[in-house]
């Protein structure tokens, strides 16, 4: 994979790309979590780039992809379409987890014509029916309750959240190394603030799967996509031995599960 910089006047974004692309395949764009970064996807990468090109980034203000003035999820949406436009890519599926999930919904309430496909990783739906008042209230809390503890020990906490592995709390750990404290909780509000923002209504008219990890206890993960399932009827894969960062916690099951669902609607 071949690193880029698509630079915008609020910061650089880094984005990654093949070495050279294979004109007969379809593009999987990988879209991490909140304080996360793209080497959560390190074991999709090397399970697809064989039949797929596969484009992934550090979202704007995560990663390397920081400093970055804002947040927001309509610039979030045009850069991701700018990084398409200028790879040549017309449609594309999209792999999101988590805060990946609602940006490729932001992308999608944009831009339909351009996704072919979508995967839901541990992620929540786009509409106000599935929230409460009470989950709204909770999330606008996110950033001064996260000051609330001291830092290594918010770290050590939010990596064994989304974590049933080894592999899964060191990645999170690692993915957590570079922030400094104001900074970390800082991005954690503004990340649910751009979701509860940008949320409205959404029909999805490409084929969509649903990816949960058995174990998922963070917020209400599980009861968002099991209402979701139910009410759109997109298929639903529960993958056990796993939490909330389930592609890292159970990486061989997830590829199944991603490429049996490929398969059938591509």
């Amino acid at each position: 994979m071949k690193e880029m910089i698509l630079k915008t006047d609020k910061g650089n974004v880094f984005y990654w790309q093949p070495d050279s692309w294979n004109a007969e395949a379809d593009t999987i764009v990988f879209l991490h979590g909140l304080t996360a970064d793209h080497t959560m996807f390190d074991g999709q990468i090397s399970y697809f780039e064989k039949d797929y090109n596969i484009l992934t980034w550090d979202t704007p203000a995560h990663g390397r992809s920081r400093p970055f003035e804002a947040f927001d999820f309509n610039d979030t949406s045009e850069y991701m379409k700018q990084i398409l436009d200028r790879c040549g890519i017309e449609q594309v599926i999209l792999a999101g987890q988590s805060l990946g999930g609602y940006l490729s919904q932001s992308f999608i309430k944009r831009y339909p014509e351009r996704v072919r496909a979508f995967i839901a990783i541990d992620s929540s739906p786009y509409g106000w029916e599935y929230y409460s008042k009470s989950d709204i209230w909770i999330v606008r809390q996110i950033e001064w309750m996260a000051r609330l503890y001291p830092f290594t020990m918010l770290k050590k906490a939010m990596a064994r959240q989304v974590s049933v592995t080894k592999a899964g709390y060191e990645n999170m750990m690692e993915m957590l190394a570079p922030y400094e404290k104001n900074e970390m909780c800082h991005l954690m509000g503004i990340g649910y603030a751009g979701f509860l923002d940008d949320n409205s209504y959404l029909n999805i008219d490409c084929p969509v799967l649903l990816i949960l990890g058995e174990k998922d206890r963070t917020g209400k993960v599980a009861h968002y996509n099991k209402v979701w399932s139910r009410k759109t009827g997109f298929p639903l894969k529960v993958i056990p031995g796993a939490a909330h960062n389930v592609n890292v916690d159970q990486p061989q099951a997830v590829n199944e599960a991603v490429q049996e669902f490929l398969k059938k609607v591509l």
